[in-house]
């Protein structure tokens, strides 16, 4: 590129120049993540992952996800921390894919803002490479956009995209789940990246700013939101490996709620009824229903409410599971059983997102 036509693209808004220098701000970050697997290191055109271990598998199975983190990224540039949304990114994908029993193999990203700040990005980059290693994910390639006219100078959205792998005889689904299997709940750390309008909207009506102090909330506002989403592949391969073939299926509790995205899960004709009172959401849940003058019930449907992550799991296994799921660090709890057998739906949620599985309904008052 000639330095006119240079020139004449950074007049219109594009800087290449930072761009560049974002992409050596990450750099480090990003090979942490590149183990063995990863051939021709950093920064071609496209990642490559030897996958010749599959060659071994009797049938081996390619899952895929992609996601971004919602409207959250509204409240990281307000009030100027971009460090965390990366794991938020990576929590949103890789843990659909330890969802189906894979193990992801490598992922991509992708950032669209109005102006490259080249720090900014970094940040952001560096926040998914950190939780990439931490579930044994490579980052092997990412594209940072620039969009001046399109988005603000400080905006920008991310999105990515991994690829794992599972024997086909060990995937997990509402197939393997049988009559009295025990559902195990996995805390959440917080609202992780859903229902995030709905916060914003919240805070909106009563006049509540990102950078305002809140007692309740225990802090800064916008600090106390952007808490990240708990990353559950790493323990849940630990425990996969263990316990091979005690957990039957496993629901990733996103956008939908509590009820329907663990319906996803069950077979046609099993039902589950969760306890509510097995466990307390945290304050922020509270805290916010209180604002909203809603109940905690009313929310079921779009927050998680502390729960993140559902385990359907052999009753004989139960729990060993739950040991070894709090051994790695998470909170877990039994929180229902499945039933197969005809019954009146009324008041359950069957299936979600075009699946048509068992029904679920949340049943009695959480624990204070």
């Amino acid at each position: 590129m000639t330095e006119t036509s240079s020139s004449s693209y950074r007049d219109a808004g594009v800087d290449t120049a930072a761009g560049d220098l974002a992409v050596s701000l990450m750099k480090d970050a990003v090979t942490r993540t590149h183990g063995p697997g990863v051939v021709g290191g950093f920064g071609g055109f496209a990642g490559l992952f030897d996958v010749s271990f599959l060659k071994d598998f009797s049938r081996p199975l390619l899952a895929t996800s992609t996601d971004g983190v919602g409207t959250k990224v509204a409240i990281a540039q307000a009030i100027d921390k971009h460090d965390t949304i990366g794991q938020d990114l990576v929590g949103m994908v890789v843990d659909d894919i330890i969802v189906v029993g894979a193990r992801p193999m490598f992922m991509t990203d992708y950032i669209a803002c109005g102006r490259v700040v080249p720090q900014r990005i970094a940040d952001i980059v560096r926040g998914i490479a950190e939780a990439c290693a931490a579930t044994g994910t490579a980052l092997v390639g990412g594209e940072t956009a620039e969009h001046p006219g399109l988005l603000g100078p400080d905006d920008y959205d991310v999105a990515g995209a991994a690829v794992g792998f599972v024997e086909a005889a060990d995937a997990l689904g509402p197939e393997k789940v049988q009559n009295g299997d025990i559902v195990i709940a996995m805390a959440s750390s917080g609202l992780h990246s859903n229902g995030y309008s709905l916060v914003r909207h919240i805070l909106a009506s009563k006049g509540i700013g990102y950078t305002d102090h809140s007692a309740e909330l225990g802090g800064v506002v916008g600090e106390i939101l952007l808490e990240p989403t708990r990353l559950y592949t790493g323990p849940l391969v630990a425990v996969l490996d263990e316990l091979p073939g005690a957990i039957h299926s496993l629901s990733h509790v996103t956008g939908g709620g509590i009820a329907a995205n663990l319906a996803r899960v069950l077979p046609r004709g099993a039902w589950v009824e969760v306890d509510r009172s097995t466990w307390s959401p945290q304050p922020v849940f509270r805290v916010l229903s209180n604002m909203s003058g809603s109940t905690l019930e009313s929310s079921e449907g779009t927050w998680n409410l502390g729960v993140g992550m559902f385990a359907v799991v052999s009753a004989s296994a139960a729990t060993g599971v739950m040991r070894a799921i709090e051994t790695q660090g998470i909170p877990a709890w039994v929180a229902g059983r499945v039933t197969i057998g005809d019954r009146d739906f009324s008041g359950f949620e069957q299936g979600a997102k075009g699946v048509d599985g068992g029904a679920v309904r949340l049943v009695g008052s959480y624990a204070n």
